[in-house]
């Protein structure tokens, strides 16, 4: 019998996520601008700056792969990829007002491995 190893994407509330959390939802809109503000140095900020990231990069995929591959691209790869990418995107700014440091579904785990500031 095989056990289930499936990891339970953590949710932890952050003592921070009141007083930064204007700057945490920022972070899914414009992601560069909690960079330049004394907001940096906060680890929520952080957390939710490179989800941000992790999504815009995201959609930057999904416009590029769906714009090589023509007509498979054009209607399925862009129209749901973009949805699901939207999806993300309301995803991680739900968690940023809720003062919660969750990872964005299917691409929020990649975030800390790949983004390293």
């Amino acid at each position: 019998m095989s056990e289930d190893t499936t990891k339970v994407t953590e949710t932890k509330k952050s003592p921070d996520g009141e007083k930064y959390r204007g700057m945490a939802v920022l972070a899914y809109v414009i992601f560069f601008i909690p960079l330049l503000t004394e907001a940096k140095d906060n680890p929520y900020v952080k957390f939710h700056v490179k989800q941000g990231l992790m999504v815009l990069l995201a959609s930057i995929t999904v416009s590029v792969v769906g714009s090589i591959i023509p007509f498979l691209g054009w209607f399925l790869i862009i129209p749901f990829g973009s949805l699901l990418v939207m999806i993300l995107w309301v995803m991680g700014i739900l968690n940023a007002i809720n003062g919660e440091q969750k990872q964005v579904p299917l691409i929020g785990k990649y975030a800390e491995q790949l983004l390293k500031f």
